[in-house]
């Protein structure tokens, strides 16, 4: 596949008129002001995405955005080492993560997921979400800012041993982070094909997650057209009974898809904090998380 191009500075302005160049020179002016913060690898698309999920709030774009970066400098199991290497392609073998080719009923972007092989020793939850998270950045890289951003999860082939291999600590900090700080608008997240032990899976989530979120999942039974309320059957994959590429095509084409653009994640592991230039001090997962991993605000200037 191509190395992907940034989404042009100027389309965002077209896309969005109610942002203005002011409104990115004036965060650009604060971020200069943080000497822990990355300025000089942040770009202006950056600042547009922080301000546009943060509708259009300067104050709360100054915190998503310093909160962003710091977990994306801490939370090293999903954002270092961004590399394509032998574990990442053997979880790319077992897991496919792919956005959808058209936008969804309701006009957002749409990320499908969904095992490739069933057996649970292959896998690894934060190679996974480490998978997920560098497609992410590199589509939302390519095309810009959303009006609204979904997550299908397929839960064709999982079974109850893949429950036992999720990492407590490590699903609070995913789910912290896409509530927090992810760049984003969540608007739904579908669980499809929902097996028997789908009780089990929200029972999982429900101590780390806001009423907000919980309230957007939504779960479609085996042999259900509930989902194709919220999406266009035509956009799924073969597999899934949609017209759009089989899952091994898509397979390959998002593992050729990192291996084209090393480039783009040698520049964004430029961009993470440096904690002993932090004005009230350093901060580390413990300080955001606690030693337990119940969570803790970040205080931000």
């Amino acid at each position: 596949m191509p190395v992907v191009k940034q989404f042009p500075v100027e389309k965002e302005f077209e896309k969005n008129p109610d942002i203005s160049p002011e409104d990115i020179r004036k965060l650009r002016e604060w971020l200069k002001t943080q000497p822990h913060l990355p300025e000089e690898h942040i770009t202006d698309l950056d600042l547009i995405l922080v301000f546009f999920c943060c509708d259009k709030s300067a104050e709360v774009s100054k915190q998503v955005l310093d909160l962003h970066y710091t977990l994306k400098t801490h939370l090293t199991a999903f954002f270092q080492n961004r590399v394509l290497d032998k574990k990442l392609i053997q979880c790319m073998n077992s897991v496919l993560i792919t956005p959808l080719p058209t936008f969804t009923v309701n006009g957002y972007k749409a990320m499908y997921c969904r095992l490739l092989d069933g057996d649970p020793k292959r896998y690894v939850f934060s190679d996974i979400n480490r998978v997920f998270a560098m497609i992410f950045d590199l589509v939302q890289y390519e095309e810009g800012t959303w009006p609204g951003f979904v997550i299908l999860i397929d839960m064709d082939l999982a079974c109850i041993g893949h429950l036992g291999r999720v990492d407590l600590l490590l699903l609070r900090q995913v789910i912290y982070f896409l509530q927090e700080c992810m760049l984003l608008k969540l608007k739904e997240v579908h669980f499809l094909n929902a097996p028997y032990f789908m009780d089990k899976v929200i029972s999982l989530l429900r101590p780390f997650t806001k009423k907000t979120l919980l309230d957007i999942i939504k779960v479609h039974e085996r042999e259900s057209d509930s989902l194709y309320k919220y999406v266009q059957k035509s956009s799924l994959p073969k597999e899934s009974g949609g017209c759009y590429k089989d899952n091994i095509t898509l397979r390959d084409e998002m593992i050729r898809l990192l291996e084209d653009n090393k480039r783009y994640f040698e520049e964004e592991s430029r961009k993470r904090v440096n904690d002993s230039l932090r004005q009230n001090g350093k901060t580390n997962v413990e300080d955001l998380f606690g030693t337990q991993g119940s969570f803790k605000k970040l205080d931000i200037d």
